[in-house]
């Protein structure tokens, strides 16, 4: 994408987002999830009675969850200093294409409960790019700062060339003499039934799974980066996302 193609969508989505009927749309949908609608019929039921285009359905999808999830993940939120010495499992993709989004200033949403997430819905699609080696860069930057026991680096196998990526990740590791390693798997989520370490991850199905959980890509792009392109839903009450 060129770089005017992506200031233009960049501001196509702040203006969505600045949108009433957006802003009614996430009010509505939070409505319903709060009384137990499945999400995928909440999402669809709003999304028409607002007449929203996919770009706005994602980001009600990604950034938009009842009360009950919001507050339940926030607790499970830590900080990254928690790691010192415990085992650490990254999702590999979802914390790389996440960075990749704010370090080329496009779009993230600041979820209701507290995780920061990019909008694109590139991981099926992931091409590794001149933005991956410096996503990679400031992950380990943290990995050595905050001195992991161990860290496990997962990609999801299915993604073309993730063999690949997972062992330049391992040999990365022997480099910076960081114990760890790194796999493409099928489903990374088995890998990691009884992991007791703490997880790096925005994925909803992985947070809500395991007791401690990293945003790291949102720690490290709040920590390197301005965060220009960071959007927020206009809230009134409720529990809403600590940075």
């Amino acid at each position: 994408m060129s770089h005017m193609s992506s200031t233009r969508s960049k501001i196509f989505i702040f203006d969505m987002l600045n949108s009433e009927d957006l802003q009614e749309a996430s009010k509505d949908f939070r409505y319903l999830l709060n009384r137990g609608y499945p999400r995928k019929a909440a999402l669809e039921l709003v999304g028409n009675r607002y007449g929203l285009i996919s770009d706005e359905r994602q980001l009600l999808h990604r950034g938009v969850f009842s009360d009950a999830d919001s507050k339940s993940r926030m607790k499970k939120k830590i900080h990254i200093k928690r790691v010192f010495h415990k085992d650490f499992a990254i999702d590999g993709y979802n914390v790389i294409i996440t960075l990749e989004a704010g370090l080329s200033d496009r779009p993230l949403i600041f979820g209701d409960d507290g995780f920061i997430r990019d909008i694109s819905g590139l991981s099926g699609n992931f091409k590794k790019n001149e933005k991956t080696e410096e996503a990679l860069q400031l992950i380990f930057d943290v990995l050595k700062k905050m001195k992991p026991h161990q860290t496990l680096f997962l990609f999801d196998s299915p993604i073309s060339m993730s063999g690949k990526l997972a062992q330049e990740v391992r040999e990365r590791l022997k480099i910076e003499d960081l114990p760890g390693d790194a796999m493409a798997v099928k489903v990374p989520e088995k890998i990691l039934i009884g992991f007791s370490g703490i997880i790096a991850t925005s994925d909803t199905s992985i947070i809500d799974q395991f007791p401690k959980v990293v945003d790291l890509a949102g720690y490290i792009l709040s920590q390197r980066l301005k965060l220009k392109s960071l959007l927020r839903w206009r809230r009134k009450g409720g529990p809403s996302g600590r940075q």
